[in-house]
């Protein structure tokens, strides 16, 4: 986009042990690298890192197999509130986070932090979408007449379309149904291509209204 080469999330990491790996389904055979390689491109190419939020499952590629930054060329974009928090955690919130892939970012002074609504590139912003954290994000795209939204963990997969359908992993589960209640019709209005992050089916699809109201999710291959 605009000559930048442009990583949206980084991916679970497997520095955490077997142990970890077992826990949480960490399979190998498709990686962040993998992709890349896909698209012809390595790590050093990539100018802007997106992380929606900071939780390992979406940020654990940030740094390498010895806890360095990986995308040594990037600026790592992250939203000031969300890196406040991971950096300061607590109980119901520390096990979302491993400063291995935090800090190191940091020391680089390789994080660029946001307040809020910013545009980033032409056509293309982050805009705050609180619920699952408090400083969680979500990417904006618009191109040749068409809308991308990437919902990070407001719509983690297309059964969470549902208002109420909300994670157990949510902090703050009215807030997130608030802020749904403000995007969702946003999005469909504009036939948005929306990419649910965890779906394990579907890489994308648009929110369609439903005629008892609410939305269905319609996929896209």
């Amino acid at each position: 986009l605009n000559g930048k080469n442009i990583l949206i999330e980084t991916g679970m990491d497997d520095k955490g042990g077997e142990k970890f790996e077992t826990m949480f389904g960490v399979e190998r055979d498709e990686t962040v690298f993998s992709g890349l390689r896909a698209l012809n491109l390595e790590p050093g190419d990539i100018d802007l890192v997106i992380n929606t939020h900071l939780h390992f499952d979406h940020a654990g590629r940030n740094t390498d197999a010895f806890s360095q930054p990986t995308f040594t060329n990037a600026r790592y974009v992250v939203q000031r509130q969300e890196l406040r928090d991971a950096t300061h955690t607590h109980e119901r919130n520390r096990a979302s986070y491993n400063a291995h892939n935090i800090l190191p970012i940091m020391e680089a002074g390789l994080f660029q932090e946001v307040d809020g609504e910013t545009e980033l590139l032409p056509n293309l912003r982050v805009v705050p979408i609180p619920g699952h954290n408090l400083g969680q994000q979500a990417v904006i795209l618009e191109s040749d007449g068409e809308t991308l939204v990437y919902t990070a963990d407001l719509l983690p997969t297309a059964n969470h379309v549902t208002y109420p359908y909300i994670m157990g992993y949510d902090l703050y589960p009215v807030t997130t149904l608030e802020v749904r209640k403000q995007f969702f019709p946003q999005w469909s209005a504009a036939n948005a291509l929306v990419c649910p992050p965890h779906d394990p089916h579907h890489a994308w699809g648009r929110l369609k209204p439903r005629d008892k109201g609410g939305f269905e999710f319609v996929a896209e291959e």
